[in-house]
């Protein structure tokens, strides 16, 4: 089982367990016990009775489940959720759900409020503010926490961070760190206005940040922000977020001017986070655009570097070729003739940004098929193909597929040993789906390329973060006897 697994697991029973003994504890309290509590004295200094299960029993008792519920959707649900939209509008209706039943078992809580202000208005207003700030910094601590977590079984996961990204890490922590520190200090101080700005503030800014970095300005297409259905988008979203942002800081500050701070969260929003985003997708596009065209002169120069004179050795297969007929080598021939029509793919095609996946999957079979005739007097070799004939007119980036094969035939196949290799290729509308699965072999200690571990797969990485970024899904696994990798690409 896997760490984060057996983490998950421990986390969820230690969450049960502690809701467990808060409702044990409200199961054993004594009636009598609670009348010298804060609640029965409250409700005491407004001549209110105060009944036991109505003002605290039942509530809490709904609180408890309230917030195990939330915790249990956050973890098991929503953060399984592949599609972003999904998973951010799951965590808000669930945000607003749990906020509005907290506040409503909060009016029974704080029932004695019902005499100390004027009108039933004010004792709503009161009571869901005090709701929706306290769930809402319990979302944002949670929220921080998931997304700390997350990172740390990322790298424990064995995918070791480049220096960006152990920079992103550090950042992230110490940013963390700071923005808890500071909000304890001002809370400290008494400065809660200060303190309430800190703390709905930067998250309202870095939600921002997200959203349009994610999917407003990618939305928006090549226009950005000079796009009106971007405007469209982004000024219902801008009001929402700053009146749920304006309400928890009221929250928070202990009631102040409610239209100070719904000013203050729409000039940050408007004049500061906006172009402040718009900043960082402009760079990251010239970065990726960097990247890419970086990439692609590599991969370019690494082609030529391999080229050892194709048109004379594409001449040289034909003479071969016609040579095998004519001694009645069907096999050769057969040989010559697939790799004549690989070496024709390479020399014509593989040059192109994009091709039809029905050519890509031809030169798949070519080679498969070339490989086979050389164990093809090997019973204990095993090799199965199901591999989907292409109808449809979807495109890919060449070369993009066989490295996997390869890597299966090189580190796959023992003429000594049994051995075996599955292949299988199917589509589904856009959504290509790719499996190669391969036995194992420990070379011979006299292979010269025993020590070689080979740039084919970490060169295939690369190309699927440059071609398809947030488009692809590589999972590799990997045992001592068997090797699979699953690939799936939204062409």
């Amino acid at each position: 089982m896997k760490a984060k697994e057996i983490y998950n697991k421990v986390e969820f029973w230690l969450v049960s367990i502690l809701a467990a003994i808060f409702v044990f504890t409200l199961l054993v309290m004594s009636k009598d016990a609670n009348d010298g509590s804060h609640s029965y004295w409250r409700f005491h200094e407004y001549n209110i009775r105060f009944n036991f299960y109505k003002h605290l029993f039942v509530p809490y008792l709904a609180q408890i489940i309230i917030y195990y519920s939330a915790f249990v959707f956050l973890t098991r649900y929503a953060s399984e959720i592949k599609d972003e939209w999904t998973k951010t509008g799951s965590v808000f209706g669930s945000f607003l759900i749990a906020a509005t039943l907290i506040s409503i078992t909060n009016t029974y809580i704080d029932g004695w409020k019902f005499a100390q202000f004027d009108t039933k208005d004010e004792v709503y207003n009161d009571v869901f503010t005090d709701g929706f700030t306290t769930v809402a910094i319990i979302y944002i601590l949670f929220i921080a926490y998931y997304s700390l977590k997350e990172v740390l079984f990322t790298v424990l996961k064995g995918r070791k961070l480049n220096a960006q990204g152990k920079k992103g890490f550090l950042f992230t922590f110490l940013a963390l760190a700071c923005w808890l520190s500071i909000f304890a200090i001002l809370m400290a101080n008494s400065a809660h206005e200060v303190a309430a700005f800190w703390m709905v503030g930067v998250p309202y800014a870095a939600l921002l940040i997200f959203l349009h970095s994610r999917f407003l300005i990618p939305l928006a297409g090549e226009r950005k922000y000079k796009s009106r259905s971007y405007w469209l988008r982004i000024i219902p979203i801008i009001f929402l977020l700053n009146l749920l942002a304006a309400g928890i800081a009221y929250g928070i500050a202990g009631h102040g001017e409610y239209g100070a701070y719904l000013a203050v969260f729409l000039v940050l929003g408007f004049f500061f986070v906006i172009p402040l985003s718009w900043y960082i997708a402009r760079n990251q596009v010239e970065k990726e655009v960097l990247q890419t065209a970086l990439g692609s002169s590599q991969a370019n120069l690494s082609f030529l570097r391999s080229q050892i004179n194709p048109h004379f050795l594409f001449n040289a297969l034909n003479t071969l070729y016609g040579t095998a007929l004519q001694e009645n080598a069907d096999r050769t021939g057969e040989g010559i003739q697939k790799l004549g029509d690989m070496m024709r793919f390479m020399l014509h095609e593989n040059m192109q940004e994009k091709i039809s996946l029905a050519r890509e999957i031809d030169y798949l079979n070519n080679y498969i098929d070339l490989q086979k005739l050389r164990t093809v007097t090997s019973p204990n070799i095993m090799i199965q193909t199901n591999i989907e004939e292409q109808l449809n007119r979807l495109d890919i980036s060449p070369m993009l597929l066989i490295p996997f094969v390869e890597n299966a035939f090189k580190h796959g196949i023992s003429l000594q040993q049994p051995s075996f290799i599955n292949i299988s290729l199917h589509t589904k509308d856009h959504m290509l789906y790719f499996d190669v699965n391969n036995s194992v072999h420990v070379k011979n200690e006299y292979d010269p390329e025993r020590m070689k571990s080979g740039i084919g797969l970490q060169n295939v990485k690369q190309r699927l973060a440059l071609l398809y970024p947030k488009r692809h899904e590589l999972i590799i696994r990997e045992s001592a006897k068997e090797f699979f990798i699953h690939l799936t690409i939204n062409l």
